[in-house]
């Protein structure tokens, strides 16, 4: 349980950027009922935050369906609204001229109930998107709303590798960035590099996905028994995930999507303690035995190297793996399956030009000999595509 005389601790969000308290509120995950957000409970989680000191409310465009934006604004009225920074994101997805970056703004501006956003991601920014982001003018448009007051900071959220992330820092003057980071992902996405970087360069780093979409929460047996050697053996696989992000100076904040109101407690209680550099030499190396620990139930030895592709079918090779593998590591199937359905949702949606989903593999073997692992992908596929599908478990595909 949370004590409430506790005391939240806060840090700079870069050298541009505000005073920001450790932990952030992710707002994509409230509890739901009905398909709706059950707006009783999540108001409940949103006022104990606000009022046991968090001070960042991290939202989006498509979250619940825009209700997440509604449900702040409902929460964060009078002087609350003076004491939190709200985070908000450009649907990048739907902007197709310099036009949709107004229209949208303006909408998520009258969801929020509020003029100005304090901080303002270009969402799920990657190579192909900064491109064009580029070519519809987002950069003079969010210098020009910073000028306006519309925005007070601006940055952007990434899911790309190192070289498109060192690519958007060195391509504008950004405020903050948000990364996907933890300590399975420190050579995935931007990594611990690309955290580096943007510190290096003044800009506020802002932490989503510290426990992997719930991947670290709950580890297998060998996993497990690693942590049970730690001198501090009471400390939940959450909290030690949390904890290795804030032992991190260059971390100006961690979001985290709580979805009930003992997930906001805990997350409260291990943000009033956890430290910059508090992780010492013996702890840390049990992070690595982890890591290994984890890398050894990789069932695929897809490196994501993308020498496969492009695929004649359309197939995302790296990505199906790359489900596959999470399913086989964590056990998070559920996880792994929805990673496979969107892939034929955007699909459907005309978000992507093909169904990149492993089921349209034919086996041809075009993308084999372009392999450094060497890996058999036209006898893999199938049966990723049988598992992820459903109609096979892990334990009957033909996967050593």
């Amino acid at each position: 349980m949370y004590n409430d005389f506790m005391t939240m601790k806060y840090r700079q969000l870069g050298p541009k950027g505000p005073v920001v308290s450790a932990l952030g509120f992710g707002c994509m995950r409230f509890p739901t009922a009905g398909g709706r957000i059950d707006r009783r409970q999540s108001k409940a989680m949103l006022y104990k935050a606000i009022d046991s000191g968090v001070n960042y409310l991290d939202t989006a465009y498509p979250y619940h369906g825009g209700e997440s934006e509604t449900l702040i604004a409902d929460v964060v009225v009078g002087r609350r609204r003076e004491n939190v920074i709200i985070a908000d994101k450009m649907p990048l997805w739907l902007v197709e001229t310099a036009s949709d970056l107004d229209k949208y703004f303006d909408e998520q501006r009258q969801r929020l109930k509020s003029d100005t956003i304090d901080v303002y991601h270009l969402h799920a920014l990657n190579a192909e998107r900064w491109e064009k982001m580029k070519k519809v003018g987002a950069p003079d448009w969010l210098a020009r709303k910073k000028e306006e007051g519309d925005i007070r900071y601006a940055g952007f959220s990434f899911h790309d590798d190192y070289p498109a992330f060192e690519s958007i820092v060195n391509g504008w003057d950004w405020d903050v960035c948000q990364i996907q980071y933890n300590f399975m992902d420190v050579d995935e996405q931007a990594g611990t590099k690309g955290l580096r970087l943007a510190y290096s360069k003044g800009i506020g780093v802002v932490v989503m996905e510290p426990l992997q979409g719930g991947n670290l929460a709950t580890p297998p047996r060998t996993v497990q028994a690693i942590w049970d050697r730690s001198a501090v053996p009471d400390r939940s696989p959450v909290e030690r995930a949390l904890r290795w992000v804030w032992n991190q100076a260059e971390v100006g904040l961690v979001l985290s999507g709580m979805s009930v109101m003992e997930h906001v407690e805990e997350n409260l209680r291990v943000a009033s303690e956890a430290a910059i550099g508090e992780l010492d030499a013996a702890e840390l190396a049990l992070y690595e035995e982890v890591q290994a620990a984890y890398i050894s139930l990789k069932a695929i030895g897809c490196t994501a190297c993308e020498y496969c592709m492009p695929c004649p079918e359309g197939v995302d090779i790296p990505s199906n793996f790359r489900a596959y593998n999470q399913a086989a590591t964590y056990g998070n199937m559920e996880g792994a399956r929805g990673q496979y359905a969107r892939m034929k949702d955007l699909f459907d949606r005309g978000l992507s030009e093909t169904d990149t989903r492993g089921i349209n593999c034919i086996s041809c073997g075009t993308c084999e000999p372009k392999c450094p692992q060497g890996l058999q992908i036209g006898d893999l596929m199938p049966e990723v595509a049988a598992v992820l599908g459903g109609t096979k478990t892990l334990d009957q595909a033909l996967i050593s």
